[in-house]
This record gives C-alpha cells, structure tokens and sequence, in this order.
C-alpha cells in the first residue's frame, strides 16, 4: 500500500482544574478542509490544532512529526 496521508483537526475545551480537555479529534478529507475547520472552529473553541500525518499502515511507516497547518488558543504543552 502506498503511503497516505491523514488531516486531523483536534480541539480543547476547559477541564477540571485549568487542564486542557480534548474532543474527539475530527478527520478531514483535504488540508484544505482541515484548514477551514480549524478556522471557524477557534471562534468558539479554548484551543484548536490542525495537522497531517502520513504514513504506509502496511509498513509500519510513519512520519515522526505531523505537520502543523494551524493552531490557535491554548494548547498543551506537547503541541509547542
């Protein structure tokens, strides 16, 4: 199989304490898309991270960092 690649728009809302709680992440069709999602989404949204991630899921193979296409708002400390 060939390597594909995934666009995937995270969002984070308050938690308890101050922390950072995660949605479901959303899987989008295009950068794109992903892109646009991410934009009307941080009108609303504590912090919101769009990015791509490819890879071959027959080999195993992934890319070691994703590729950020946007972020805004707050976001835990592993996305900096």
């Amino acid at each position: 199989m060939a390597r594909q690649t995934s666009y995937v728009v995270q969002v984070f809302n308050a938690g308890r304490g101050g922390s950072l709680k995660p949605d479901t992440p959303v899987a989008c069709k295009s950068e794109a898309g992903a892109l646009r999602m991410a934009e009307r989404l941080a009108e609303s949204k504590l912090g919101v991270i769009a990015f791509a991630s490819s890879g071959d899921a027959d080999l195993g193979d992934y890319d070691d960092e994703p590729k950020i296409i946007f972020r805004a708002g707050k976001l835990p400390p592993s996305f900096d």
